[in-house]
């Protein structure tokens, strides 16, 4: 009963004393699985017998996606050009929001990269500590010329270079700036992963390949992408019928 208390106070986001907290269905989610590993290990440590998490339902996360038009990419391919024209913000910057455009990378794979995982002969980044653990990262030639044509700060290890040798602790503030700039206010750094994602699946990259590139470790979490891929399903359903109909009319269809 407390275990359920809890998951509906941190649902609704109050705390004990009804006061407003911060929470969520997908903050409850998480909270509930990490309560459970941590009974779960009092159990291995025969501090307790029973996990009070099992059995407790966890509310469904909301996934909010966003994915970016190809029109709104030329909005933010002409913000970012704008701002690099003007000097508005650092190469930096830029740089890092070109690659996680190009690579699907997380923000802070990108942050956190350093020159001595790019192999620009092979065209990769070899990460060694993401999300999913060591991953290796195809490079596009639109990614590979912007490390190319990258500042190299001789005492930073870092490829987005921030101060005192250390790479660029936060974009938030610039992606702001850039993404108002192109009108896109309702647009995450996170969303530009997706987009990435749903311009393969669109055009009928297989969800197999996406996940590979993605680094995801589960195929359930390539599958959001899976109804993107419609179009190609769609297209070749109306080749198919197309071919029937003209074989049960005697003449071709006119219909397209």
């Amino acid at each position: 009963d407390d275990v359920v208390k809890f998951r509906n106070q941190v649902t609704e986001g109050r705390g004990e004393d009804n006061r407003k907290a911060r929470g969520g269905r997908g903050a409850a989610s998480k909270t509930l699985g990490l309560l459970s590993v941590i009974f779960s290990r009092a159990i291995k440590e025969k501090y307790i017998t029973v996990n009070p998490v099992v059995g407790v339902r966890r509310p469904k996360d909301r996934k909010l996606e966003r994915f970016l038009t190809l029109e709104e990419f030329t909005r933010l391919g002409n913000a970012l050009a704008l701002a690099e024209k003007n000097k508005s913000e650092t190469e930096y910057v830029i740089a890092a929001i070109r690659l996680l455009i190009f690579t699907g990378c997380r923000r802070s794979e990108i942050l956190k990269l350093q020159w001595a995982q790019v192999d620009t002969q092979r065209a990769m980044l070899f990460l060694t500590d993401s999300k999913t653990g060591p991953k290796p990262v195809y490079l596009s030639a639109p990614a590979l010329d912007i490390l190319k044509n990258l500042t190299k700060e001789a005492k930073n290890p870092y490829v987005i270079c921030g101060t005192k040798k250390a790479y660029h602790a936060d974009i938030t503030r610039p992606w702001e700036r850039i993404k108002k700039k192109a009108g896109l206010t309702d647009v995450r750094l996170h969303d530009l992963r997706h987009s990435y994602a749903s311009i393969g699946a669109s055009g009928g990259v297989p969800l197999q390949i996406i996940g590979k590139l993605l680094g995801h470790a589960n195929t359930s979490t390539t599958e959001r992408y899976a109804h993107l891929a419609a179009d190609p399903i769609r297209a070749a359903n109306e080749a198919m019928a197309k071919t029937i109909q003209e074989a049960l009319t005697g003449k071709p269809d006119q219909t397209n």
